[in-house]
This record gives C-alpha cells, sequence and structure tokens, in this order.
C-alpha cells in the first residue's frame, strides 16, 4: 500500500464513525417499533430492548470504503463488487430474521449464497493449499465460511461483546495492511468498519441502548471472514487463525459440547463460556474487557506471526495464543471467588 493508499484508508474511520453514530441514533426510535428484542430464558438482557443497530454500522462502513475506494481511483483498491452484495444480500436475510424467525433451513441456505459469493468471486490463483483440488479447497471455505458467519451471530450475545472482537481484529487488519503485501481495498474496509463499531460503541456499552441485531452480526462476520481469508490467501494462515481465535475456540467448544449431549444446537442457548461467566459472577463489563484484553494479546501474535518467515515461531505464537484462550475460556467456566 502507497503512502497515498493508506492515508485515505485512515481516513474511512473517522466518517464511518461519525456516520454509524449518527444513523444508530437516528434509526433507535423506529427499531423500537419494529425490532424490539424481549428478554427470554436465553438472554442477557432484562428489558426490551431494540435491535438493528447493524443496519447503521454496515450502512457507514459499506458508504465510507466506497467513497474512499472511488477517491483512490485505482484498480489495486478495486473492492469485489460480489462483496459488497453478498454484504447487503445477508444483512437484509438479517434484518428479516429480525423480524420474524426464518426457520433454519432457508435461512442456512441464504447464508451460503452470500457466503459463496464471496468465495466463488476469487480468482483461481488465491489458493491456501495449492496442492488440494480447487473444488475442495473452495468447498470446505464454504462451511467454514457459513460457521463463522453464524459464529459471530452465536457470540453477539453480551453488550459490546462484538465491539471487542471486530475492533482488535480490524485494528490489526489495518497494521497489517502498511507492512505486508495485502489488498488495499480490505485495508480499506477493514478500516472503515472499525470506525463503524467505534461509533456504535457508544449505544451498546453495558446497559445497551440497543441491539446490532442478525441484521449487524451477520454481515460483519461476513466481512470479517473476507479479511482473514485474504491474509489465508497471502499465506499468513497462522495470522488468520490467531485473529478470531476467542470466538472459533467458545464457539467451537460449545457447539461440540451441545452435540455430545444430544441437545438441538441450532437452538438459541446460554452455555457459551462467556454467558457461564456472568452466571458465575462476572460482572458484563469484566467479561467484554477481558475478552477485549486476550483479543488484544491475539492481535499481537497475529501481527508478529505474519511478519516472521519462521514456521517454528509461527507455531509457537499459536501455541501461545492457544494456550491465553484456553486459560480465559477455564476462567470463565468456573465460580469468581470475592475478593477479601
Amino acid at each position: 500500500m502507497t503512502d497515498s493508499q493508506l492515508l485515505l484508508s485512515l481516513a474511512a474511520a473517522v466518517p464511518a464513525a461519525l456516520l454509524s453514530a449518527v444513523l444508530t441514533w437516528a434509526i433507535r426510535p423506529l427499531m423500537m417499533r419494529v425490532a424490539l428484542a424481549r428478554p427470554n430464558a436465553r438472554s442477557s438482557h432484562r428489558v426490551p430492548t431494540p435491535q438493528g443497530a447493524g443496519i447503521a454500522v454496515i450502512a457507514a462502513t459499506l458508504i465510507s470504503a466506497a467513497a474512499v475506494i472511488a477517491l483512490a481511483g485505482t484498480a489495486r483498491t478495486a473492492m469485489p463488487f460480489a462483496v459488497f452484495g453478498a454484504t447487503l444480500f445477508i444483512a437484509g436475510v438479517g434484518f428479516a430474521d429480525d423480524i420474524k424467525s426464518i426457520p433454519v433451513v432457508p435461512r442456512l441456505s441464504l447464508q451460503a449464497l452470500a457466503v459463496a459469493a464471496v468465495i466463488l468471486a476469487a480468482p483461481e490463483a488465491s489458493r491456501i493449499a495449492p496442492a488440494c483440488p480447487l473444488w475442495i479447497e473452495r468447498g470446505l471455505l464454504l462451511l467454514v465460511g457459513l460457521w463463522f458467519v453464524n459464529l459471530v451471530n452465536f457470540m453477539d450475545g453480551l453488550d459490546l461483546m462484538t465491539v471487542a472482537e471486530i475492533v482488535p481484529i480490524t485494528g490489526a487488519i489495518i497494521l497489517l495492511g502498511t507492512v505486508i503485501d495485502f489488498p488495499a481495498a480490505a485495508t480499506i474496509a477493514a478500516t472503515a468498519l472499525f470506525g463503524a463499531m467505534l461509533g456504535f460503541a457508544p449505544f451498546n456499552r453495558p446497559v445497551a441502548k440497543i441491539f446490532l441485531g442478525d441484521v449487524g452480526s451477520l454481515p460483519i462476520g461476513l466481512l470479517a471472514g473476507w479479511f482473514l481469508l485474504q491474509l489465508a490467501w497471502h499465506q499468513h494462515l497462522t495470522a488468520a487463525l490467531l485473529l478470531p481465535l476467542y470466538y472459533l475456540a467458545d464457539a467451537t467448544v460449545t457447539l461440540l459440547r451441545r452435540i455430545a449431549r444430544r441437545e438441538p444446537f441450532w437452538e438459541g442457548h446460554r452455555s457459551h463460556f462467556y454467558q457461564r461467566a456472568t452466571e458465575n459472577g462476572f460482572s458484563v463489563f469484566r467479561v467484554v474487557s477481558e475478552v477485549f484484553a486476550l483479543n488484544l494479546v491475539l492481535a499481537a501474535l497475529a501481527i508478529g506471526s505474519a511478519m516472521t518467515s519462521s514456521t517454528a515461531i509461527s507455531i509457537l505464537l499459536f501455541v501461545i495464543g492457544g494456550i491465553a484462550t484456553a486459560l480465559l475460556m477455564h476462567r470463565f467456566s468456573r465460580r469468581r471467588v470475592a475478593a477479601g
């Protein structure tokens, strides 16, 4: 990325933050009427709270990214139309689900269409494992992408949780975009999403005034997955795994545990580690703060892995990240002992 492209990329954060904040404030009264999330046995909130702020976050992200890309005016900064289109499409699916629940099979099918559009739009030269047949690799990426989109949605169950996840991920992408071979369009989009999440954060801090809703968590998962996929396609697989490691570990371990117990794993629940933490005496702010701190560590490890040419060092950094993640999950699963 050239210096001018870097400045344009960084410029996307401020308008995205301002637009996200203004739109969130503006649509909240409407969401109170059409997309009110009422507390139930699986909820972490105790009072009816509007959802749908994802409309503001995604609008701010795409408008700011498109404006900066248009100003850059080069083919190198062009963001694939498929990514824009798929993000809008999956946001629409999420909003429909926020208003009236969509059955699981058509919901997953529509999500898969969005993920497939992003993956299939990539050139054939974009590979993680060149020795693997292309159709097998793309098929596996479709399954992984569908899981990632949904796990971001599953993990968006606590005030500021998605902010604590996406801000470090996009922050790391911005930094990596300046030091490694990485698509300028992805860096610009990550910068816009970074700003949009910061603009949304004041409305979502405990006790939240509004939630993202599926209209936010699903397209955020799709965009974040695209950023991480770009890292993997540029042979930085360790960094791509380290950045979302807490979300991956919490959601995947929880899913496997529910399957082993023969529970209806496709239904809502409160058995994620971060949810169990609030039942074990951790405040919402404490849980989110500790997840955010872990994600900063994971971001630093990811940047280190992308900067090194040593496979051994990359493996060591991943092991460190894995241990740190496992320790936090173990901590969340145990009842907190009050001081004094």
